[in-house]
């Protein structure tokens, strides 16, 4: 499955000179993926796990991700990864790609204590807030015991000591902690993405920043709409922490997944859920409601009818999506046949039907 539009990737630098990689995808509203470790834009596009996410999520909106710095094509070798260098990190790109209008930011595992910052922080930017599988305190902060201290700083030893070697005997036990239904194809690529995303020496850095991550406080400064979905049985991040997260920001609502997997995988259930969710939540394209609605059109045929039902003739159109009249005329022509229609007014009918044209 190819993700919905070309991946154009492009560099910006943060605060203290850090270059950051970043790619946009997809049309309609805008969408921010807040960034995160074990990222890599390349990798991640023709990805087992994550083209089907890339598609999915550029389907209805203009997405924006990017590699957090120490990951993917981002600078590796930085002196500061704290959890403000991350903030920083964001906050430029957003610029960078020049996202002015009020976003949806969507923050998954750590990403979600960096989206919720930058929410409580900036409130004029972001129009929604999405948190799947996340957490607002790291484990320093959560009161564990001295055992499952030990626990976790052992996994850090092992990052530093196994993520290098070619055997994958190591990545393939982290691999399991994310994705435990996943086939063997998707553990295999998560374990090579373990190795692509970044250094051990940096990634064993990056998870000992993670364990200080503390915004509890500034979670209830959180003023936009807020849903949190967090797996029942996730072994990554626990599902209480996820309930103290909806517990902290005002009017969030929380949606339980039945799934054991950090990452959601599209063969089950709860990744249908999680998009479904996503969709009843955030506001979505027009093109997005034609292709749900007339599932057999393309990203740009579903513009075009959006267009007819909103009465506009080709060239208004043509001029509204910069293409040429011929164009159009061509891709009307498909979208008849499809939608089994053989005059502009059939199609205007049939598609304020379905809801389309209302802007």
């Amino acid at each position: 499955m190819a993700p919905v539009s070309a991946q154009a990737i492009r560099f910006c630098k943060s605060f203290d000179g850090t270059r950051l990689a970043y790619a946009v995808t997809g049309s309609g509203p805008p969408l921010v993926k807040a960034p995160h470790w074990l990222t890599h834009l390349e990798y991640e596009y023709a990805s087992p796990i994550w083209q089907s996410w890339i598609e999915a999520l550029s389907a209805e909106h203009r997405l924006l991700r990017m590699d957090a710095r120490g990951c993917g094509l981002s600078d590796r070798e930085v002196a500061d990864l704290s959890f403000e260098a991350y903030l920083s990190d964001l906050e430029a790109i957003v610029d960078a790609a020049g996202y002015a209008e009020p976003f949806a930011l969507f923050g998954h595992s750590q990403a979600a204590a960096t989206a919720i910052a930058y929410a409580a922080r900036h409130p004029d930017r972001v129009s929604h807030l999405v948190i799947l599988g996340g957490y607002a305190r790291g484990i320093l902060h959560r009161g564990l015991p001295a055992e499952r201290l030990a626990e976790y700083q052992a996994q850090v030893q092992l990052v530093e000591a196994g993520w290098g070697r070619a055997d994958a005997s190591y990545r393939q036990m982290f691999s399991m902690q994310f994705i435990p239904g996943g086939t063997l194809d998707q553990i295999n690529s998560m374990s090579e993405l373990q190795r692509a995303a970044s250094s051990p020496e940096v990634a064993a850095r990056i998870l000992r920043s993670f364990q200080r991550i503390d915004v509890v406080a500034e979670a209830p400064r959180v003023r936009c709409p807020t849903v949190v979905l967090h797996a029942r049985d996730d072994r990554r991040v626990p599902f209480e922490e996820g309930r103290l997260v909806a517990t902290l920001i005002p009017g969030a609502q929380l949606v339980p997944l039945e799934t054991e997997n950090h990452i959601l995988l599209q063969h089950e259930p709860s990744y249908a859920r999680f998009f479904a969710e996503l969709r009843a939540f955030l506001p979505s394209s027009a093109a997005g409601a034609a292709r749900r609605a007339f599932g057999s059109l393309t990203p740009r045929e579903a513009e075009i009818l959006d267009g007819i039902a909103r009465g506009l003739d080709n060239a208004r159109i043509a001029a509204d999506l910069g293409l040429s009249e011929k164009t159009v005329r061509n891709n009307i022509t498909h979208i008849f046949d499809k939608l089994a229609v053989e005059s502009r007014a059939q199609a205007i009918v049939l598609a304020r039907d379905k809801g389309l044209g209302k802007r």
